[in-house]
C-alpha cells in the first residue's frame, strides 16, 4: 500500500480500536461514597456529580461565566422585566423514554427553588409558575429577579419528571430519572460503596464544543462505574497500577510519588479552587457566644491550616482569603486584616478569657477519611487548647460527620460545635451561592446563625442592578459575616485530581464532569 493510500485508511482503520476503547468502562474513584440519589435534598458534591450524569439543567454557565441555554432553545422576557417565558429544544426524552415536557421543567423548578440558596429568593419574588403548551412555561415575578439566568444556569437546577419533581424538597426522592448524558442504574448501586451508569442513547448533545456547564454533553463511554476506596494509599496504588482510570482527590502527600509515575497524570483541574471554612454551631455552648467567636481571630493562621495540607507545595494554597472566590468579581479583602494581619495567641487568649467563656465543652467533628478535613481539624484543635478551650475531638467518618452535624441538640445529647468543609467553588463566587453565608436561623445551613442582617444585605445583593452595585454589596457582606461568624474561613485549596494518561478531553470544572472525557 502506498504511503498515501495509508493515511487515507487510517481513520477506518483506527475506529474500530477507538470503539473498543470507549467500550471499556471508565473506572472512577470518587470523592466519598453516593449515599443519596437526590442532589436537590443535599449539598453534598458527590450527589451534585451524580446529578449533572443523570440530569440536565435549563441553562448552562460557561467557562467565560456566561449562562447560555442548555435544554432551553431560548427565552423572552417582558419589557418589565416580570414574565419569563421558556422554551424547550426539541427531542429531549427522559430515561424511561417519556419526552420532556414543559410541566416536569415548572415543577422541577419549583422543587428545585424550595432547597437552592439562589430558587429560594426567586420563589419569594414570583407570583406563578404556570404551563403554556408542551414546550413552554412562564414564571411570573412579583418584582424583577436580575439573577434569574445565572441561578438556573449555576446551581444544579436539576429538571426530572413531574412525578419526581411533586416530591417535597425535604423528602428524598426514590428513583434517578433524567434526561441527562448517563442513566443511573440503580441496581448496581451499593450505598456509600460504589455506583454505575450508562451512557443514554437517547440523548441529544447541543452541537457545541463542552464549556464546563454548558454546550455538547457527549457521553463517549458506554459505561462509567464509581468505585470507593476509602484508603489514599490503596486508591494511589490502583491508579498507577491502571486498575482505575480516575481518582478524583489523590492525598496531596502523594501527588509528587503520582507525577513520576508512568502513564499517570496529575493535574489542577479546577479554575476556581475550593474555600475551606471552620463551620460553627450558633444554638448551643460555646460557640452561640458572638464574642468567643470573635476571639478566636487573631489565633487563626490560614497559611498554618493551608501548610498543614499542601506541604511545600504552596501552589495549590492561596491566603489570605475572604468569603468570595479570589479573582472573581465579588472577591474583596474588605475587612480582612481581622486575619490578615500579625497573629497574635496572647490577644486571642485574653480575649477569651473576656468573652465569659466558663469551660464549657467543644465537640470536634473530624472526619478520618477525608485527609484535608482532619490535618486542618488538627491544628484547630491545637489552637482551642492552646487557647484554653475544652476540647472534646471526636474522630469518624466523613458519612457520619455529614449525619451528626444535622443535630441541634446540645453536645452532651448528641450534638457537635464545630467542624472544618470545603464549599464548592461556583458557589462561593457569590453572597447568593455562598450557603454556608446564610443568616436565617433555623433555615440555615449547619451551624444555623441567625443574622438579620446578613439576610437583608444578601436579599439586596439579588436585587442590586449592576456589577458595581453588587460589588459593593459583597463588601459589606463580608465585613458583616466577619462580625458575627456564621463560619470562619481558613483560605483557599486547589486540589489535584489524578488519571491515567489515555484519559483525555476532561472538562475544566470545579468538580469532575464526565462528559468530553475519553480514552485516547
Amino acid at each position: 500500500m502506498r504511503r498515501r493510500d495509508f493515511l487515507k485508511a487510517a481513520p477506518a482503520l483506527m475506529a474500530p480500536a477507538l470503539a473498543h476503547a470507549q467500550a471499556q468502562p471508565l473506572r472512577y474513584i470518587p470523592n466519598a461514597g453516593l449515599s443519596t440519589i437526590d442532589p436537590i435534598w443535599t449539598t453534598a458534591l458527590v450527589a451534585g456529580i451524580h446529578g449533572y450524569m443523570v440530569f440536565d439543567t435549563l441553562y448552562g454557565l460557561d467557562d467565560m461565566g456566561q449562562s447560555r441555554p442548555q435544554m432551553c432553545a431560548g427565552h423572552d422576557v417582558s419589557a418589565d422585566g416580570l414574565t419569563w417565558t421558556f422554551t424547550l429544544r426539541d427531542g429531549l426524552t427522559f430515561h424511561d423514554g417519556e419526552r420532556v415536557l414543559a410541566k416536569d421543567c415548572a415543577m422541577s423548578v419549583r422543587r428545585w427553588g424550595s432547597r437552592d440558596s439562589f430558587g429560594q429568593p426567586l420563589l419569594a419574588a414570583t407570583n406563578d409558575i404556570e404551563t403554556i403548551d408542551d414546550r413552554r412555561f412562564r414564571i411570573r415575578l412579583k418584582r424583577p429577579f436580575n439573577q434569574m439566568l445565572y441561578g438556573l444556569a449555576a446551581r444544579g437546577c436539576f429538571m426530572m419528571p413531574e412525578r419526581m419533581a411533586k416530591t417535597p424538597g425535604t423528602e428524598q426522592i426514590r428513583e434517578a430519572v433524567g434526561s441527562g448524558p448517563f442513566r443511573f442504574l440503580p441496581d448496581q448501586w451499593v450505598s456509600g460503596v460504589s455506583a454505575a451508569y450508562a451512557r443514554f442513547d437517547g440523548y441529544g448533545p447541543r452541537q457545541e464544543p463542552p464549556s464546563f456547564l454548558a454546550g455538547g454533553k457527549a457521553a463517549n463511554f458506554q459505561r462509567i462505574e464509581w468505585v470507593v476506596q476509602p484508603d489514599a494509599a490503596t486508591a494511589a496504588a490502583a491508579l498507577r497500577k491502571g486498575e482505575v482510570d480516575w481518582l478524583e482527590v489523590p492525598l496531596i502527600d502523594l501527588c509528587p510519588m503520582l507525577r513520576e509515575s508512568p502513564g499517570v497524570r496529575v493535574e489542577v483541574n479546577d479554575p476556581f479552587g475550593w474555600p475551606l471554612v471552620l463551620a460553627l454551631n450558633h444554638l448551643h455552648p460555646p460557640f452561640n457566644n458572638p464574642k468567643l467567636r470573635r476571639a478566636l481571630l487573631p489565633a487563626i493562621d490560614q497559611k498554618t491550616f493551608l501548610a498543614s495540607v499542601i506541604g511545600d507545595q504552596t501552589e495549590l494554597g492561596r491566603a489570605p482569603t475572604g468569603y468570595f472566590i479570589e479573582g472573581q468579581p465579588m472577591s474583596s479583602h474588605a475587612g480582612l486584616e481581622v486575619l490578615s494581619g500579625p497573629r497574635d495567641n496572647a490577644l486571642a487568649k485574653q480575649l477569651v478569657r473576656e468573652s465569659g467563656y466558663a469551660g464549657e465543652k467543644l465537640v470536634m467533628l473530624a472526619a478520618t477519611d477525608r485527609p484535608v478535613y482532619n490535618q486542618m481539624m488538627q491544628v484547630a484543635r491545637d489552637m482551642f487548647v492552646r487557647l484554653g478551650l475544652n476540647v472534646d475531638f471526636r474522630q469518624m467518618d466523613w458519612g457520619s460527620v455529614v449525619t451528626r452535624r444535622t443535630s441541634r441538640e446540645p453536645v452532651n445529647q448528641g450534638g457537635w460545635s464545630c467542624f472544618i468543609t470545603q464549599i464548592e467553588g461556583v458557589a462561593a463566587c457569590t453572597p447568593g451561592g455562598n450557603f454556608a453565608l446564610r443568616g436565617s436561623g433555623a433555615k440555615a445551613w449547619f451551624g444555623w446563625p441567625d443574622d438579620e442582617e446578613l439576610e437583608r444585605l444578601r436579599t439586596a445583593w439579588f436585587d442590586a442592578p449592576d456589577l458595581p452595585a453588587q460589588k459593593a454589596i459583597a463588601e459589606k457582606v463580608q465585613m458583616r459575616a466577619l462580625e458575627t461568624l456564621p463560619c470562619i474561613p481558613l483560605g483557599q485549596l486547589f486540589q489535584p485530581t489524578a488519571f491515567r494518561s489515555d484519559i483525555t478531553d476532561i472538562v475544566k470544572a470545579a468538580f469532575p464532569l464526565f462528559w468530553g472525557v475519553r480514552r485516547a
